[in-house]
């Protein structure tokens, strides 16, 4: 059975639309357009919709519906749906819920200079009264800690120690044997013009625990364990877990970032001191290997050119580097949107800041270290 249409024009100004048939995809449905007859939306003031005898309808019913009502939108045209099926009553109601875009975004403006700087600097104060809030947040928890009453089980502490501790040695390694390769042969271009290759192990042994040691391994903790950190406290609130553990009564600070910051704060010195040890190893491949300098006499300029107070420095440093990673990431984390869109950018932004603070942090350590003189 096809789809058939009927229109009657009353002279009360009613225009009545008799549906029947199968209005379906595979059948041949009456268009707007093919209508000739239709009255001129001045002269209806009233539309009613007769479908007793429509049988079976699909999609194709609403988009010819929507193509009618859109033609005879008019305020004066009182549109009665109550002869429609129920379903397509409810279809048409609810595609008529969100209104129509008044512009595209290739057509708005865009916004001037002054509205832009407004809004960078309303999202800049936000951003530090999220940061500020969160210190606190964080210093109050720190409090409860000491005092026996936060929430921290230390098998999560444990947990994170695993994750990244033992399982970051194979690219902490990496890197760390580049760096020294790279720091031997950067240093034997000048000193060998001198005769002084022996001063490799000196360079490199003091780069690596007083700089790259600590640097690096806070870069590679920031790309593999901050933004871990960020992902798994932002998918947690997207799935409204943070807000559960709010509801029975648990601090979301004691429980998922304390753990997360004392397990960084005790691994990041211990994964220094192995990119040391690394570094060095792979300073002496090069000197051994290209420069004729044996391997007890580079262990020896090594062990006399480091001191405590230079490996000090680095373990320093990389403490205060593991609390920067575990504090971005924790807290992109904690202040994720509700989507998963959000989760990608607070990862990015958790990696990214962590690194832009990571060197600023280091410059202002050699300021200081310079300043007084060790």
């Amino acid at each position: 059975m096809q789809a058939n249409l009927e229109n009657h024009f009353l002279s009360d100004g009613t225009l009545k639309i008799i549906l029947s048939g199968y209005w379906t995809i595979d059948q041949t449905v009456p268009s707007i357009d093919s209508i000739a007859d239709l009255p001129d939306t001045t002269a209806t003031s009233r539309i009613h919709f007769d479908s007793r005898d429509l049988h079976r309808w699909d999609s194709s019913l609403l988009v010819f519906l929507g193509a009618l009502l859109g033609r005879y939108d008019a305020p004066h045209i009182a549109i009665d749906r109550d002869g429609l099926p129920a379903g397509a009553r409810q279809l048409l109601k609810l595609s008529q819920t969100v209104s129509p875009r008044l512009e595209t975004a290739a057509s708005a403006a865009p916004p001037s200079l002054l509205a832009r700087t407004g809004e960078a600097g309303i999202e800049g104060g936000a951003a530090i009264k999220k940061t500020v809030d969160f210190i606190g947040e964080l210093v109050l928890a720190g409090m409860r800690l000491l005092s026996g009453k936060a929430h921290v089980r230390s098998a999560d502490v444990w947990l994170v120690v695993q994750e990244c501790g033992w399982q970051a040695l194979p690219i902490v390694s990496l890197i760390s044997i580049l760096v020294g390769l790279i720091l031997a042969f950067m240093g034997a271009v000048q000193l060998r013009m001198f005769g002084a290759q022996i001063f490799i192990a000196d360079l490199v042994g003091i780069g690596m625990a007083r700089e790259m040691g600590a640097v690096m391994t806070g870069v590679i903790m920031a790309g593999r364990t901050g933004a871990a950190f960020a992902a798994n406290i932002g998918t947690m609130q997207v799935n409204e877990e943070i807000d559960a553990l709010q509801t029975l009564g648990i601090s979301p600070v004691d429980y998922l970032v304390l753990p997360r910051i004392i397990a960084l704060v005790l691994m990041m010195p211990l994964l220094c001191i192995y990119s040391d040890m690394m570094g060095m190893a792979g300073g002496m491949v090069v000197g051994v290997g290209a420069f004729d300098i044996s391997s007890t006499q580079y262990l020896t300029q090594t062990r006399h050119a480091l001191t405590i107070t230079h490996l000090g420095i680095g373990i320093v440093k990389s403490a205060f580097f593991g609390l920067i990673v575990a504090f971005c990431g924790c807290i992109q984390g904690m202040h994720c949107g509700r989507s998963a869109a959000d989760v990608g950018k607070a990862t990015t932004s958790a990696v990214v800041i962590a690194i832009v603070y990571i060197v600023v942090a280091d410059g202002l350590f050699a300021v200081l270290t310079n300043t007084l003189g060790i």
